[in-house]
């Protein structure tokens, strides 16, 4: 069962996410849909989104499935594909579901849109924090 309040409040504390003014759009089981208009201010020098914008709508979209389930979840790693070019003024939605879950690992796999075309593919590796109440 998710934790959608857990998720709801990592969101209401990443500074990061909110100044990129990405939204969490759905959230349930091992799965999250964010959003992030891309502003002018997040284009390179060749007028295409920043790698680095495309990567962090994807890696928050990662990390509220992660922890749709429970315990305190980090990544461990993520790796990134572009796909095609995003310009100014269009609207990216990147769905991350989980692939495999095993031990206090799993792995995720996140695409980030713009309409119907594939911006970019997204994999990362979570790992889930110890916690003391349970011994893990």
């Amino acid at each position: 069962m998710a934790d959608l309040q857990a998720v709801h409040a990592m969101m209401a504390a990443d500074e990061a996410s909110r100044a990129l003014g990405i939204e969490l759009v759905d959230c349930d089981d091992e799965r999250a849909t964010t959003r992030m208009t891309v502003r002018p201010d997040m284009v390179n020098g060749h007028g295409m989104a920043h790698g680095g914008m495309i990567f962090t709508v994807a890696d928050t979209a990662f990390a509220c499935a992660c922890n749709a389930a429970g315990p305190v979840t980090v990544a461990s790693s993520g790796d990134i594909v572009f796909v095609s070019p995003a310009r100014a003024g269009e609207v990216l939605v990147a769905e991350a579901v989980q692939r495999v879950g095993f031990g206090r690992q799993g792995v995720y796999d996140v695409t980030v849109r713009s309409g119907e075309r594939v911006v970019a593919e997204f994999r990362g590796r979570s790992h889930r924090m110890a916690t003391p109440e349970r011994g893990v």
